[in-house]
């Protein structure tokens, strides 16, 4: 009897599926996050674009010219998940790409899961580390299980967010053998994913890949002349053992991904499926490049924007062919910061210095032992955070805010050190730069202390091998964010727009529950 009530009923859930079918709601939706996407460069080409990418976007929806992250310490894993769920670090569970490991003193990737085995890949990734759910997770939910999810980037944990929980599978690139990779957490392994693995590899193509300027080098503007005289060229030769990770730093890439979100839209037949919204996850670049003879990436910026620009024409078009612009919602975000700190040139005398931090490790730990005792006060450190040995100070009967407070006014005086910021006043939030920083750690792996550097140093976080060098610059470029889809408007805002609020906004769109720890309300067209 039970039996059959429970199977009256679900014939009832499905029937009540039916009825209620929303025409109106996308069938498909296509999330698409560009690493340093900056709106001065969308805006400074735009008459160099064609009509059916960027210019299709920005004329076709809204197009948000001043996204805030509203956080520090941005990078293309935290700024995901922070689009995707509409929640900062401090709830989500993803402060940075790596975290600091106290058992191995060595920084892990915060999706790091033992628990799993990879596909194609050695690396053991899960979403089990983040702690909200996302906008993919929230169309499985509405779908009732029935929607398709897929998601595609060069970077692995970039691709798992974007999957979310509860995705059907998510793929990256692997640095090691160029294949697309995946986890075992997610089920699905598209097959057209799989022959291009084993029919079409990138170790067979990468090394007569080149990168070279594709248009006119008189058209492109802004540049030094002598960049037009000794134009880039880039290549990825076998011999190099990092070529897949330089490969993957290009605008090249965006083509190989352009390649797979195309078979993956009409193999798969996304968009088709009756009474639910798929979705597919894109991440793209237009980070500068770094692997050049010299620091100036300009040019290679513009062309990694104009090639770009051609990719999402390629995808736009085949959206509008097997599902059609009228059936699909589609979000374009930046990841919000930009990364060119390079060192300038000797010559020009710009203010500078070296600052290690194995250096000033060791003194911190020489400063508490001469004011506290003898001993090890400081467990490690990494990129600018510096972590203390909690045990070591429970053991002495020593107080952590203070012992924090200590540390703080003395490295704060280290060459090199604009300023210094223990846990407890983050944690504390009385000042809106505090709050700032605060919503972007997560206090379960943050460091008691964090660091400042001064503009125009050079940091060595040299604890630990390989020596992971770069230079501080401070700046904020104006981030875009591109809206189109059925009830969206035609609108620029000018205005300053939350990222927390692109989740919620994209749910709203749909008609969907916002993921569940959304900070912001939806945008208002």
């Amino acid at each position: 009897m039970n039996r059959f009530v429970t199977s009256v009923l679900c014939g009832l859930v499905g029937i009540s599926t039916v009825v209620m079918a929303d025409p109106t709601r996308p069938k498909l939706v296509v999330g698409i996050m560009v690493d340093q996407l900056r709106t001065d460069y969308i805006d400074f080409l735009s008459s160099r674009f064609g009509k059916e990418g960027f210019n299709l976007l920005k004329n076709g929806g809204i197009y948000l010219k001043n996204v805030d992250y509203n956080v520090e310490d941005l990078d293309i894993v935290n700024s995901t998940a922070i689009v995707y769920t509409g929640n900062y670090a401090s709830a989500s569970g993803v402060p940075a790409k790596k975290v600091y490991d106290h058992a191995s003193k060595y920084p892990v990737p915060i999706l790091h899961d033992p628990a799993t085995l990879g596909n194609f890949t050695n690396e053991t990734y899960s979403p089990a580390a983040l702690r909200l759910s996302t906008i993919t997770d929230e169309i499985v939910v509405d779908g009732a299980g029935l929607g398709a999810i897929y998601s595609i980037a060069p970077d692995a944990m970039q691709a798992i967010i974007m999957a979310g929980h509860a995705g059907s599978s998510a793929f990256w690139i692997n640095d090691e053998n160029g294949k697309w990779a995946t986890t075992t957490y997610y089920k699905e392994v598209p097959n057209s994913i799989t022959q291009r693995n084993y029919r079409s590899p990138l170790s067979e193509r990468l090394d007569t890949m080149v990168w070279t300027p594709t248009h006119a080098l008189d058209t492109y503007h802004g540049v030094p002349p002598q960049k037009k005289y000794f134009p880039f060229r880039h290549t990825f030769p076998k011999k190099n053992s990092d070529r897949y990770v330089k490969y993957k730093e290009s605008a090249l890439v965006n083509t190989e991904v352009t390649d797979v979100a195309i078979d993956y839209i009409k193999s798969l037949k996304l968009g088709q499926h009756t009474d639910v919204i798929d979705m597919l996850n894109i991440g793209y670049t237009v980070a500068p490049y770094k692997h050049g003879i010299d620091s100036d990436m300009r040019l290679e910026m513009q062309d990694s924007y104009l090639r770009l620009d051609g990719q999402l024409e390629r995808l736009l078009k085949a959206i509008k062919e097997s599902v059609g612009l009228d059936n699909t919602l589609i979000f374009l975000v930046s990841t919000g910061y930009f990364d060119d700190g390079a060192e300038d040139e000797a010559r020009y005398r710009i203010p500078t210095g070296t600052f290690s931090m194995k250096r000033a490790v060791s003194l911190l730990n020489s400063y508490l032992s001469a004011k506290h005792g003898n001993d090890q006060y400081v467990d490690g450190s990494y990129q600018n955070m510096i972590y203390l040995d909690h045990a070591t100070l429970e053991r002495r009967g020593l107080n952590l805010a203070d012992v924090q407070r200590d540390a703080r006014d003395f490295v704060v005086m280290m060459s090199g050190v604009a300023d210094v910021k223990s846990l407890t006043d983050i944690v504390g939030e009385t000042t809106p730069e505090l709050r700032r920083i605060g919503r972007g750690l997560d206090p379960k792996s943050a460091g008691d202390l964090r660091l400042e550097f001064a503009p125009g140093w050079t940091i060595n976080d040299d604890v630990r091998l390989p020596v992971l060098t770069w230079q501080v610059r401070e700046g904020r470029p104006a981030t875009p964010a591109f809206i189109m889809g059925p009830g969206v408007p035609t609108k620029i805002e000018a205005g300053q727009v939350n990222a927390t609020a692109i989740a919620p906004t994209i749910s709203s769109v749909m008609r969907i529950r916002s993921p569940n720890g959304a900070s912001d309300k939806p945008i208002i067209f």
